[in-house]
């Protein structure tokens, strides 16, 4: 029997009507917000605990009357529904509080990288122009450069001790403690919560708008789709300011009374051993960590916990089956999907390598279609009449998804930047007055509706008349023994059409670049096969580990800029030779056979 219970639970038919059931009233009453939501909890679950770090725990009642003080202290303050407040802290349980307090009176929360700091960091604050900045007192320090830049009137906070120009919120929020936030207006379901960043691989961070509408969705959709009980336990590692780690892996639990265990960050080394000794049942991954995992040596504690689910994206299929079979991860939920974006997919099936199908009961209500791309002009191909092509069944086409309405699922809320939000939308795609939202990534569908992801649209490049999949080739050569890490781009060379292809790899003692080459030529053809090589210690990732590619793709291969060891594909011998500045100068003049 219990079996069979098991059975039910990880059934996909059974895991899409618990996300339909628990998403089914939130239009219903739109003043019922997510920290509304999360507030009524505490009588309910009381001591139960709540978010649980190395640095403290709240429990429900204790995360309800936080919540309190946020709002009132923003009441306090006179901030009104519409202002913003930019918040700049390192992963812990005080994070959730600030940010629903302040979201429940109807500010909006922009979640600081907190990676960030000169430029970039200017940037991400002055996008949304915040009435206040809180910065927690480790990353505080940042914020004091920078202060001057910002616009005349900004206000600051440190959650900690007071600091020079910086007065304490722990007091300010002590003051407040015991009392109720009154005579506001509350937000509705249609109102900005939160402003929540693009990652930035390839250039500064936009501010995407995420609504208390999505915020809701997101957490009760998945709290339906993990099927999560009081008594489940979510181990989360993933950075609290962005959508997956800050949103899906806490409101999902929280809204369903269960405990969320918050760690700063990631470690390979520590990882199994946290997971069993905090009893966690659930965690949330991005498919890199999943990688990282599979590729730190075995440790005694890996199969001893307590792991019912594994839930996140990214998790490539070369990955995917050793990782559950090593890990003994009883069901993996896969899904597809971006902060700003207005659609979903999920693999409840647990299809390894799949981000996700639409079951034929949704269809209508996620219009979601693959249509050609062109490379070159990095547009979706028309056809004669002007509308875009659907692809056909294993076509690799760019992703879109309906815009029906302003309201709703399917709404595209965009970016603070109106340009960049108008960028995003497709018009007139099958019929005039159509719009679709631009996913930018590249997928196939097969013949059973799954879809597979394959490159981002910017990461496929043309080199000898082909399309040149980074994510493929990046797979092939991270198969390679002695390859740790790898990002695959694509290079101008004078005189050539297109982009030449280009491997920078952080290898180990066990490396030989000939088999490499040998293993290229075996599975990839020749227009596939990086032309340059680039040996370098490490990889710069964001925050989510996305691979930060620009900067390499800046530096090119020449030699004069770049100390690492270079080689270059030789056509003639199909091997790869070192790349010297005579070589790099030969080959510019067009006198070199790469």
């Amino acid at each position: 029997m219990a079996a069979q219970n098991d059975e039910n639970k990880r059934s996909p038919l059974k895991a899409w009507v618990r996300a339909l059931e628990r998403t089914a009233a939130i239009e219903r009453n739109p003043e019922l917000t997510l920290p509304v939501a999360i507030g009524r909890l505490a009588d309910r679950f009381g001591d139960r605990p709540a978010l649980t770090s190395r640095k403290g725990t709240l429990n429900y009642r204790e995360l309800g009357a936080a919540i309190d003080a946020c709002s009132v202290w923003a009441l306090q303050q006179g901030l009104t529904a519409g202002d913003t407040v930019s918040l700049f802290m390192e992963n812990c349980p005080e994070y959730l509080s600030i940010w629903l307090g302040l979201a429940r009176v109807g500010v909006s929360v922009a979640l600081i990288n907190t990676n960030l700091a000169g430029e970039p960091l200017v940037h991400s604050i002055g996008t949304v122009a915040p009435r206040f900045v809180i910065a927690s007192a480790l990353l505080a320090p940042r914020i004091a450069p920078i202060r001057d830049r910002l616009a005349p009137g900004t206000q600051f906070r440190v959650a900690g001790p007071a600091l020079e120009r910086m007065p304490s919120l722990t007091a300010e929020l002590a003051a407040t403690a015991g009392a109720a936030p009154a005579d506001f207006r509350a937000p509705t379901l249609r109102d900005r919560a939160l402003c929540i960043y693009t990652s930035g691989t390839t250039g500064l961070p936009k501010a995407a708008n995420v609504s208390h509408y999505r915020l809701m969705q997101w957490s009760y959709w998945f709290c339906g789709l993990m099927d999560v009980k009081p008594e489940d336990r979510m181990y989360n590692c993933l950075p609290l300011y962005h959508s997956v780690g800050g949103v899906v892996a806490t409101g999902a639990v929280l809204v369903a009374g269960g405990t969320v265990v918050l760690r700063e960050r990631f470690s390979a080394s520590t990882f199994w051993q946290d997971v069993g000794a905090e009893r966690c049942t659930l965690f949330q991954y991005i498919g890199e960590l999943c990688r990282y995992l599979l590729a730190a040596p075995e440790q005694p504690d890996e199969t001893r916990h307590a792991l019912r689910l594994a839930c996140g994206n990214g998790l490539r299929g070369d990955v995917w089956v050793p990782f559950q079979a090593r890990f003994r991860v009883p069901q993996i939920l896969e899904y597809y999907a971006a902060t700003e974006g207005n659609f979903s997919l999920y693999n409840c099936e647990g299809q390894p390598g799949a981000i996700g199908r639409i079951p034929p009961f949704l269809v209508h209500r996620l219009p979601v279609a693959l249509v050609r791309f062109d490379v070159e002009t990095s547009l979706p191909l028309r056809d004669e009449a002007g509308r875009c092509v659907r692809c056909a069944p294993g076509e690799v086409g760019e992703a879109i998804g309906q815009i029906q309405g302003d309201a709703g699922a399917s709404r595209f809320e965009g970016y603070t930047d109106a340009g960049a939000s108008a960028k995003k939308v497709l018009r007139d795609v099958f019929a005039p007055g159509d719009r679709w939202y631009r996913t930018g990534d590249l997928m196939r569908q097969d013949a059973q509706g799954f879809f597979y992801f394959v490159d981002r649209v910017g990461d496929t490049f043309r080199w000898k008349g082909e399309n040149v999949s980074t994510t493929e080739v990046a797979a092939v050569i991270g198969a390679c023994p002695g390859v740790h890490d790898v990002a695959v781009y694509g290079v101008a060379v004078p005189g050539a059409d297109g982009r030449a292809g280009m491997a920078a790899l952080v290898t180990g003692p066990e490396f030989d670049l000939g088999q490499l080459s040998a293993v290229l030529s075996a599975q990839l053809p020749a227009y596939a096969r990086p032309v340059f090589i680039r040996i370098l210690r490490h990889l710069e990732v964001t925050g989510t580990f996305k691979l930060r590619k620009q900067e390499l793709i800046e530096e090119g291969y020449d030699p004069g800029r770049i100390a690492d060891r270079l080689y270059v594909r030789d056509g003639a011998a199909e091997g790869y030779v070192p790349l010297d500045a005579s070589l790099a100068k030969r080959l510019t003049e067009g006198r070199f056979r790469a």
